[in-house]
């Protein structure tokens, strides 16, 4: 194997593989990075066998042909290089890759592309696209929410099932740690009528957020039972199914809550962030004391001391005390893109709904604290 390959192009693609390849692997091949070359394209490829990326760039290639090398150390030479450099790669055959650029030379040690795991998602036969846009939406609007507790595996990552809301059917993205729950949904594209619910696991859901950040175009997404694979641009990430049953969420929706408070987003944001600032670190708590068209936002602890602040809102039912983890309520808060978030509330016991009130395809479930 033998190609040319510009250094912008070559650190631009091992930055989006590598960061899927685990830097401590007790199996010596998954630490390297399959490097595949033919017909004027290099592609990369790497896994950790939970998730695949192949990535196709764009190369001068002389002898094409495979090997496999550590894409942590080539990926960390490459990206030393000065930019614009031309890059030579060039392997023989005899178990070593050699890198060339300018004056400087660096001999690797490769190992047999054979043993180079090939992850199968097998047949993936429901298929749609999905403009990127949406996709981030999704994405940055529910994962805040994805539990990190291991042995509630089934709730390590977003659940992404089709949904019906008002007579519409939609793509529906909700993840749940216990103690608060996100629901975000887009009209369900084309294609997708038949897909059954996945749940992507979190690892999968950061890699594509970081592949997609400044990609404006459509994401094609197929998927199956056990996988899930997304490509777009030059990119193909494929990534392993969680296997478990996501909870019956719905359950969790209250639906009788019937005290609503309509406040201002930001202003409401920045007064729980100056308030937790006294709240104990083990239980964050912050309480919220409802009356007439105002809200008194108070935390205290042995520690620290005690705070309050008052807000003007809307809210005409009777007096209500509440208290929440103030960073959960924070995480919410900053979800809410437009001016005027709405909270929808029962008793100081009982689940709050915290919606936009111009926007319904997000909302959004906290659980109360004793405070």
């Amino acid at each position: 194997m033998k190609l040319t390959i510009e250094q912008n192009n070559l650190v631009k693609s091992l930055g989006h593989v590598q960061s899927v390849v685990e830097r401590r692997n007790t199996i010596p091949i998954l630490s390297n990075v399959k490097i595949e070359a033919g017909d004027g394209v290099v592609k990369l490829n790497a896994t950790d066998m939970d998730q695949d990326i192949v990535e196709a760039t764009p190369a001068q290639v002389s002898t094409p042909g495979t090997t496999t090398v550590s894409v942590h150390t080539i990926y960390d030479i490459v990206r030393k290089l000065p930019n614009g450099t031309q890059v030579d790669l060039n392997a023989s055959g005899d178990g070593e890759l050699v890198l060339s650029a300018g004056r400087s030379r660096f001999t690797l040690q490769t190992l047999p592309t054979e043993e180079f795991p090939v992850l199968s998602g097998g047949d993936l036969p429901n298929t749609f696209s999905l403009a990127a846009s949406e996709l981030r939406t999704l994405i940055d609007r529910s994962r805040f929410a994805i539990s990190t507790e291991e042995t509630r595996y089934y709730l390590n990552g977003i659940y992404l099932h089709k949904a019906e809301r008002s007579g519409s059917a939609m793509l529906r993205a909700v993840a749940t740690d216990g103690h608060r729950l996100a629901s975000v949904e887009t009209p369900l594209p084309i294609g997708a009528e038949n897909m059954p619910g996945v749940i992507v696991p979190r690892k999968a859901i950061a890699e594509l957020r970081k592949l997609i950040d400044e990609f404006n175009d459509q994401v094609q997404i197929s998927l199956s039972e056990t996988a899930i694979c997304f490509s777009f641009d030059n990119v193909v990430l494929t990534s392993k199914l969680i296997d478990g049953t996501f909870p019956d969420y719905e359950r969790v929706i209250p639906n009788g809550n019937d005290k609503t408070m309509e406040v201002d987003c930001k202003l409401f944001a920045d007064a729980v962030d100056r308030v937790s600032a006294i709240s104990s670190e083990k239980s964050r708590a912050i309480k919220l004391a409802l009356s007439k068209d105002l809200l008194l936002l108070t935390a205290s602890s042995p520690e620290h001391g005690s705070a309050i602040e008052e807000l003007e809102v809307a809210y005409n039912a009777e007096a209500l005390e509440i208290g929440f983890n103030s960073g959960y309520l924070l995480d919410i808060s900053r979800q809410i893109e437009g001016d005027t978030a709405r909270f929808t509330m029962a008793d100081s016991a009982s689940p709050t709904i915290v919606q936009e009130l111009d926007d319904t395809s997000a909302l959004y479930v906290l659980m109360p604290m004793r405070v």
